[in-house]
């Protein structure tokens, strides 16, 4: 199993609206996307100054499997299109993890 997992920090004028169409935009890709095994993703209550606004975490039987996510169109058109355009910063990790 290899684990993706990336926090995305919006820029503070972010709203509400925006945010609930990227979480629902990335909870579509496994419907388009066959090598997602599990894909969840969470939106930051605001209990703490500083966190990121979104994260993503998804599972893939191997790392070719996370690259054939990572480049799939559906992916990079919701980045170029939704993310990017209001993202303040990244951070990411991929991981081996035991079964």
């Amino acid at each position: 199993m290899f684990r993706h997992i990336v926090l995305l920090k919006l820029v503070d004028s972010t709203t509400p609206a925006e945010i609930t169409e990227i979480r629902d935009a990335l909870r579509g890709l496994p419907e388009v996307i066959d090598e997602i095994r599990h894909y969840e993703i969470g939106i930051d209550r605001g209990l703490a100054e500083g966190n990121a606004s979104i994260c993503v975490v998804g599972d893939f039987d191997s790392p070719e499997d996370y690259l054939a996510y990572a480049n799939h169109p559906a992916h990079l058109a919701l980045i170029a299109e939704r993310i990017k355009p209001i993202l303040a910063q990244r951070s990411a990790i991929q991981f081996d993890r035991p079964n």
